[in-house]
């Protein structure tokens, strides 16, 4: 009989132990796995929001369809300014600016005529555009524009991509943009308790329960909630 006790409570000391490393180590394996997931997705959406700004520049707004701002990235070409030489300290106090000097050198080429670029010391400056692809100015080298949609460690769900065109109180155009996921997207199965705590924290600071770029009720410069 004592020796069947001794078994019983030998099981019941496993099992607390068992229940406390559980509670303890719970929620630090959550947050190790949250950390590993979420760096990947802040990551995703900083590409968004670099090709979304890119996209703005060209047409002067955001765009809400994901095919569309992927033909962009592959396929569009945005300015670049190939710069040589700079004004000296000199020239700018004397009135010098990057515009009357390329406004001289401009007029030197249509007359042949360098003598006053030469007098004013511009022989070495230049700033020329050249068309470069958004590939290869924007993103790493091997990036895949397909990518972008789609919510790393997702199972496949894309980023809710939204839109805002509207105008200020003055009248000025008023353009946002925002790409977000829920927490639900790429935490669940994990540990659905430390998940239910998270959202509730969120919650109670009146903050969205997940990860977003950019926001269509008010202007934010584009930031992520993370930052």
């Amino acid at each position: 009989m004592k020796t069947v006790i001794n078994l019983v409570l030998a099981v019941c000391v496993i099992c607390l132990v068992y229940i406390c490393y559980g509670s303890i180590m719970g929620p630090i394996n959550f947050t190790k796995e949250k950390d590993i997931r979420e760096k990947a997705i802040i990551a995703r959406l900083i590409d968004i929001r670099k090709a979304q700004q890119e996209y703005r520049t060209a047409h002067k707004c955001y765009t809400d369809n994901w095919d569309t701002l992927i033909t962009f990235v592959k396929t569009a070409k945005v300015p670049f300014i190939m710069k040589e030489g700079s004004l000296t300290d000199d020239q700018l106090n004397g009135g010098m600016t990057e515009k009357k000097a390329m406004e001289m050198i401009q007029k030197a080429k249509r007359t042949g005529k360098w003598d006053e670029v030469k007098a004013a010391g511009l022989e070495n400056f230049r700033r020329d555009t050249v068309w470069v692809a958004v590939m290869d100015t924007i993103f790493p080298k091997g990036f895949v524009a397909d990518s972008l949609p789609f919510v790393p460690y997702g199972n496949g769900n894309k980023f809710e991509l939204a839109i805002r065109k509207d105008t200020t109180e003055t009248g000025a155009p008023l353009n946002l943009f925002q790409a977000q996921v829920p927490y639900e997207t790429y935490l669940s199965g994990i540990n659905e308790q430390e998940l239910l705590n998270l959202k509730d924290l969120q919650t109670k600071l009146n903050k969205y329960c997940g990860l977003k770029v950019g926001d269509i009720e008010q202007p934010n410069n584009n930031a992520g909630n993370w930052e």
